[in-house]
């Protein structure tokens, strides 16, 4: 039996994402200990069989005292421990948890599941990030990237070198039971709907403002916001389109699988993701997609196949996709649903994810 410590940044993404690994890993016999802040889903995961240990972590903003603070909770926490080894996920986890266990020379397996705001934007103290990285990533085991471009990017920044051993994994997967396939929906209008955290980087200014270009010749058009708001600036920008009648805002919900069942096609045109969830969990309930052509996101997408690319941060390239995507035959946008179905059954399904972490697993 081994003592797996996974060091994550919330305790929603941590179930809904990784707890089939979880269980798989417990049903193996193995000690599972969860470190992240305490929410909701905390106490599901403990009836798993999981062992707790709250740590504050913010996962916005780079507050040196609180990053500090982090730093110095994972290494107590992993010094008393002794981790066989350690899972981290998402950029805090992965830079701290990453420094702790090199200083207490336990071994790490690190999940880069997206480049966050340090990367994509041109921040001041990116130089900095990026060192404090090389030095964390040096002694890893094994770093899991969801996309090629990542991990072109890493070794690019010499975050990682040449020599290390590195794997592709398909995003988190989804679980194609409870994203199961629904037939397309017979409605009189189109309905794209972006699922999201509500933030710049998610790519919500340019799907208002398509939404509002399309709405002017398309005036039937639906266009649905779903998501908790991650920047409260945008809050008043979505009551104002709401007010105007461009959208509709669902806030966050719980019945993905039957927001997305009711919706013509997915829409996420994101600035780049790990994998892109959202838009695998759309193509399993078996909906057309629309997203950005950048890492993470072309990846589940055969343009024209399952859905369309647009351009990154263009409000124009993103609503001609629409425009395309409204003027299709009914048949033509079923069948774009259908070949979604096939692609996240191949490609995306958790089980081959959780296959990848298994194997690694067990050979250290």
């Amino acid at each position: 039996m081994k003592t797996i410590l996974i060091l994550s940044n919330h305790h929603l993404y941590t179930y809904n994402l990784r707890r089939e690994v979880i269980q798989s890993l417990i049903e193996l016999g193995h000690r599972i200990i969860i470190t992240l802040p305490y929410g909701e889903k905390v106490e599901l995961l403990k009836d798993m069989g999981c062992e707790f240990i709250d740590v504050p972590l913010k996962r916005r903003g780079t507050n040196p005292i609180t990053d500090s603070r982090l730093f110095l909770a994972y290494r107590r926490i992993i010094r008393n421990l002794n981790p066989d080894i350690v899972l981290t996920y998402t950029l805090k986890p992965n830079l701290y948890g990453g420094l702790a266990c090199r200083i207490n020379n336990v071994k790490v397996l690190h999940t880069v599941t997206g480049l966050g705001t340090v990367f994509i934007r041109n921040v001041w103290y990116k130089k900095i990030i990026v060192f404090l990285n090389r030095i964390a990533f040096k002694n890893s085991h094994m770093v899991a990237f969801m996309n090629k471009d990542n991990e072109k990017l890493y070794k690019e920044l010499g975050i990682i070198y040449p020599s290390q051993k590195t794997m592709i994994v398909a995003g988190s997967g989804v679980n194609l039971n409870r994203f199961n396939f629904q037939d397309y929906p017979i409605r009189e209008n189109v309905k794209f709907t972006f699922i999201a955290r509500v933030l710049k980087d998610k790519g919500i200014d340019e799907f208002l403002l398509a939404a509002k270009k399309v709405k002017k010749q398309f005036h039937e058009t639906e266009f649905e916001v779903v998501g908790f708001v991650d920047e409260e600036k945008y809050k008043k920008l979505l009551d104002e389109f709401q007010n105007k009648g461009i959208i509709n805002y669902l806030g966050k919900r719980d019945d993905m699988p039957k927001v997305m069942a009711d919706s013509s096609c997915i829409v996420l045109p994101s600035y780049g993701e790990g994998r892109g969830t959202v838009l695998q969990e759309g193509a399993a309930v078996g909906r057309p997609l629309i997203t950005c052509d950048i890492y993470g996101c072309r990846d589940n997408v055969d343009e024209g196949e399952n859905g369309f690319l647009c351009k990154v941060a263009d409000s124009d390239s993103l609503a001609e996709a629409m425009i395309r995507f409204i003027g299709l035959p009914i048949d033509k946008k079923r069948l774009m649903g259908k070949k979604s179905r096939i692609k996240a059954e191949k490609e995306f399904d958790r089980n081959i994810v959780v296959k990848n972490y298994i194997d690694v697993i067990k050979v250290i």
